[in-house]
């Protein structure tokens, strides 16, 4: 399969596949349509350079299929993240509320956390992003997201006197 020939495809299947994304793409992340669309055609370019496209229905039908297909993988992946997001968030509900003068405590507190849980706190503190904490320190996002959590936890208890304070 060439280019050209992909291209055809491509032209004569979009409505079948913006249909299928319309209809089984969850609205509020319509904002990823265009990925849906993208990874349904390296899809079916991949199968049809394999030659997996047996024929047995249309290639609307196949290109339908894959990209409702594709829109269900997206709601299911976004829907994990706005969980992860969701638990970040509550677990800033940690954090106690301090004073103006506390600044000076609440960075010698971090200074005495773990080397781990420290370096990602005093990066938020200086108000790096996940990806650039996690871009600046080599680590997964999640990691990140992790030691954000138990970071502030540890550092609530330090600051309470908690008695897990320092784990």
């Amino acid at each position: 399969m060439n280019e050209r020939e992909f291209a055809d495809i491509v032209g004569r299947t979009k409505k079948a596949v913006l249909s299928a994304v319309e209809k089984n793409l969850a609205s509020r992340f319509y904002h990823s349509i265009d990925d849906v669309v993208q990874e349904t055609y390296i899809r079916a370019y991949s199968s049809l350079t394999k030659g997996k496209f047996r024929g047995q229905s249309s290639i609307n039908t196949w290109l339908y299929s894959i990209a409702r297909n594709e829109s269900l993988r997206m709601n299911e992946k976004l829907l994990r993240e706005e969980r992860k997001e969701k638990k970040l968030i509550d677990a800033d509900d940690l954090t106690v509320n301090y004073e103006d003068d506390s600044i000076a405590l609440l960075q010698e507190n971090i200074l005495k956390l773990p080397e781990k849980y420290g370096a990602v706190l005093s990066l938020v503190s200086l108000g790096y992003s996940l990806n650039q904490i996690s871009e600046k320190l080599g680590l997964n996002t999640g990691t990140v997201k992790s030691r954000i959590s138990r970071g502030k936890k540890i550092l609530h208890d330090n600051m309470k006197g908690g008695k897990d304070a320092g784990l």
